[in-house]
């Protein structure tokens, strides 16, 4: 069955654009992003809907979230097929070159568009590679690359809040993609599951390099060091129980608003009181065991360990002042 497909063709089209939705969204989804991509209107914007049903929400999904092994890899290469043959259907349509096309999409969607643009036919054809891909905040994908990716520039945008996929996904595949040998450009910024107005005039910088025929590729910058690692339910003896130093730690999640308010207060802590004290935190949805051992029914909730024990905790958003006293801190100002 053809996919449901909306497009908008610019003043000036000389290339298609694919745009891929993401999980909950429609075909009408990524068109907003249009004037910012493509603010002189040389793409013909290409956008399919989906065709599953989302489970509660209005719009649609490539796979299932909540599918596994060979059900989600089944639901993601028919996609892919789907994806496949409407792009040669637009070319053709409208009288466009494949290797002119770009293939862009948002989460569920970038995942797709790196896939469409980098593997292999299921044959194990190559398929006719486009002049570049932009992912972003790009989900899982699934499938061998190929050397003929190689001539393929790819632009990776990720938010550094991003509850629903770890910005260390995407700074781990630019890197993986980099080492293959494909031109690698990436971005992140200080946003959550969602897309930028920086990203989008990073993304038509990038475009404009591609289409003058320029490859860029940049070095991934390192990992932040971070003031408040995430001990697991696997460390925590090591790095909690049987600390020589009193340990804070930070009870969170990441959908936890009040969390993400009273994370700086505790970086702070930690930045202030690094030689006298350790400071963690715990993702609950992650180390639930942990969650459970200590009675964690309501977050942010501030702990200090001390000996192996919970002697103090703090619940709610708090001013470091109050919180550092509720712990039996001494308090700096």
């Amino acid at each position: 069955m053809a996919l449901v497909t909306n497009v908008v063709n610019g003043s000036s089209a000389q290339r298609l654009l694919l745009l891929v939705h993401g999980y909950g969204a429609d075909e009408q989804d990524l068109g907003g992003l249009l004037p910012y991509l493509d603010p002189d209107g040389v793409f013909a914007a290409v956008m399919p809907r989906a065709p599953l049903a989302a489970p509660g929400t209005p719009g649609y999904m490539w796979y299932d979230l909540g599918g596994a092994g060979g059900e989600l890899t089944e639901q993601f290469t028919s996609a892919l097929d789907e994806l496949d043959r409407l792009v040669d259907e637009q070319c053709a349509q409208l009288g466009f070159e494949r290797s002119q096309a770009i293939f862009a999409g948002f989460s569920q969607g970038a995942g797709l568009a790196l896939a469409l643009g980098l593997f292999s036919a299921p044959d194990g054809e190559p398929r006719v590679r486009p002049a570049g891909v932009l992912a972003m905040s790009p989900a899982a994908m699934t499938g061998p690359i190929d050397d003929g990716a190689r001539a393929v520039p790819v632009l990776v945008q990720h938010g550094t809040d991003d509850p629903l996929i770890p910005v260390q996904r995407s700074r781990d595949l630019a890197r993986d993609l980099r080492e293959f040998g494909i031109a690698t450009v990436y971005r992140e910024y200080p946003m959550e599951h969602q897309v930028a107005l920086e990203g989008l005039r990073d993304a038509h910088e990038w475009l404009t390099r591609v289409f003058a025929g320029d490859r860029p590729d940049e070095p991934v910058p390192d990992d932040p060091i971070e003031l408040v690692p995430s001990v697991t339910t696997a460390q925590w003896e090591r790095e909690v129980l049987q600390s020589d130093v009193p340990v804070i730690v930070d009870f969170w999640a990441p959908w936890c608003q009040p969390c993400r308010q009273v994370s700086p207060i505790v970086e702070q802590i930690a930045s202030m009181r690094g030689s006298s004290y350790k400071v963690v935190k715990v993702n609950i949805d992650n180390e639930p065991a942990l969650a459970q051992q200590y009675d964690v029914q309501s977050i942010p909730l501030i702990g200090m360990f001390r000996n192996g024990r919970l002697e103090r905790k703090s619940l709610g958003l708090k001013a470091r002042p109050q919180l550092e006293a509720e712990l039996g801190m001494l308090v700096i100002p």
